[in-house]
């Protein structure tokens, strides 16, 4: 249009209601076509990226449904009603949260925060891969530590590790083994860390953890500066396909990482999702309780085959088959049961998500003709 619209045409207009669709567009979804559904005898059941089988809980689906008349809007005070929401939950300031795009993010932009050529990343391994990318983004030398034993992390040697560390990364519960180290353990370690070395503590897997040798460290954010709380919504709340994590930590610690992200990184669908979803605790307790029976069911079936299964306090566990994984994992992909890589540290270990009941079954079936 190059003419511009007169009083009169913009009354006649109004009197059309067109003018209010034109100041809040209303976005029509079209339904796709009917898909033509699987049995479940050809569906492939993924059990590879820990993700939540239950998926969302409905008030979430909802919300990001009706989300889609703000798709126009800068997500700016979503942002700050999920900080309100989330900063109430943990007992803290708004201003210490910072979200992104799933926890992923917050690992990205802790590292190259904090890493450098002179600030290695201190790390157990195995444990989850992705902050080692902002390491060799940024040039920082990359310490890994093997795991105790019982699959704990190392503290004392993940101190002793470098006197120069630029951040320290705990996955507790750990990814891939499933096992967490002991809130005494992590609290004697948070106390020795120098000052100028920060401390990322991973806990994408928290809401699992049912033992009561484990804590969440946000608590302990108010006595250390250095200290970085990563949480997810990908896990528990079923959104790991929308991209929504976010930090706490100190106010100063939180300028500093957000100095490294791009303005208005979440969007408005997702930051609703995640406000429904920490209200809907009964879905969430559906949910864990859902998962947590499977987990135990399928871990005691394999442990009464004779396969040791490692103590898990997430959402997967790691089975030992005593030999190497990989022809099991390929077995096990041609009869439609897709499991977790191949893990060079743990070469004789096999990952696998707890799904449904269902699912599971498929697995164990799977696994039984697989391995024998």
């Amino acid at each position: 249009m190059t003419t511009p619209i007169s009083r009169r045409r913009f009354a006649a207009l109004i009197g059309l209601g067109a003018a209010s669709a034109a100041l809040r567009p209303t976005l029509v979804l079209a339904k796709p076509p009917a898909a033509k559904p699987k049995t479940a005898a050809d569906a492939i059941v993924r059990l590879s990226s820990n993700e939540n089988p239950y998926g969302p809980s409905p008030a979430a689906l909802e919300a990001m449904r009706e989300s889609l008349d703000l798709a126009w809007r800068y997500p700016d005070e979503r942002v700050d009603q999920l900080a309100a929401t989330v900063a109430k939950l943990h007992g803290v300031a708004p201003e210490q949260i910072l979200f992104g795009t799933g926890s992923s993010e917050i690992l990205r932009i802790a590292g190259t925060a904090t890493l450098g050529p002179d600030r290695p990343l201190v790390l157990a391994d195995p444990t989850f891969e992705a902050i080692r990318r902002s390491a060799k983004i940024r040039g920082a030398e990359i310490l890994p530590v093997p795991l105790t034993a019982d699959y704990g992390h190392d503290l004392p040697k993940m101190l002793a590790a470098t006197p120069h560390a630029g951040l320290i990364y705990l996955c507790n519960p750990n990814n891939p083994t499933g096992s967490l180290t002991p809130k005494g353990e992590v609290r004697a370690f948070l106390a020795q860390v120098p000052k100028d070395t920060t401390v990322l503590v991973d806990e994408a897997y928290c809401h699992f953890a049912d033992s009561p040798d484990y804590e969440t460290t946000i608590p302990l954010v108010a006595q250390y500066p250095n200290l970085i709380v990563a949480r997810t919504f990908s896990k528990i709340y079923g959104l790991a396909g929308m991209r929504l994590g976010y930090a706490v930590a100190q106010v100063p610690m939180i300028e500093r990482l957000a100095a490294e992200q791009a303005w208005d990184n979440v969007n408005v669908a997702v930051l609703e999702a995640g406000r429904a979803s920490l209200a809907d605790s009964a879905h969430i307790d559906r949910t864990k309780k859902l998962i947590l029976e499977s987990r135990r069911t399928t871990m005691a079936a394999l442990e009464a085959k004779g396969h040791r299964t490692i103590p898990s306090a997430t959402n997967f566990f790691m089975v030992d088959l005593k030999k190497d994984v990989r022809p099991v994992i390929a077995g096990l992909k041609e009869k439609g049961v897709e499991v977790g890589r191949f893990f060079p540290a743990l070469p004789t270990h096999l990952r696998v998500t707890v799904g449904t009941g269902g699912q599971m079954e498929r697995f164990l079936g799977a696994f039984g003709a697989v391995v024998g």
